[in-house]
């Protein structure tokens, strides 16, 4: 992958997650997590220890390891990594990733 705008990558869908991908990745690694999956940060740190809190969180920061295929109905589809949609976002609204984590309008886009 080259150094270009990752969001120009992304051909098929919007350049950040959808509302309903967004939903999707929190409920299924918030349910991984209350089965007792292994957190993938050190969960010490963080004020609350709700497992959709550490999800929300986890997903902010990129690091689950998770593919989103998004499908046209002709069935061409696209594989994009999470990480692509993440760094998209970052690159579009302009936030540096401390400020990102910890603003409730980080997934708005503004117009």
């Amino acid at each position: 992958m080259s150094e270009d705008k990752i969001y120009k990558q992304i051909k098929i869908g919007p350049p950040v997650l959808t509302k309903y991908e967004r939903a999707r990745i929190i409920g299924a690694r918030a349910l991984q997590l209350s089965m007792g999956a292994m957190p993938l940060i050190d969960v010490n740190e963080l004020p609350e220890l709700n497992p959709i809190r550490i999800a929300e969180y986890k997903l902010n920061l990129g690091i689950l390891p998770i593919t989103i295929r998004r499908v046209l109905p002709t069935g061409e589809y696209q594989n994009i990594p999470l990480k692509w949609l993440i760094k998209a976002e970052k690159e579009i609204h302009n936030y540096p990733l401390e400020m990102a984590l910890h603003r409730k309008d980080f997934y708005v886009l503004k117009e």
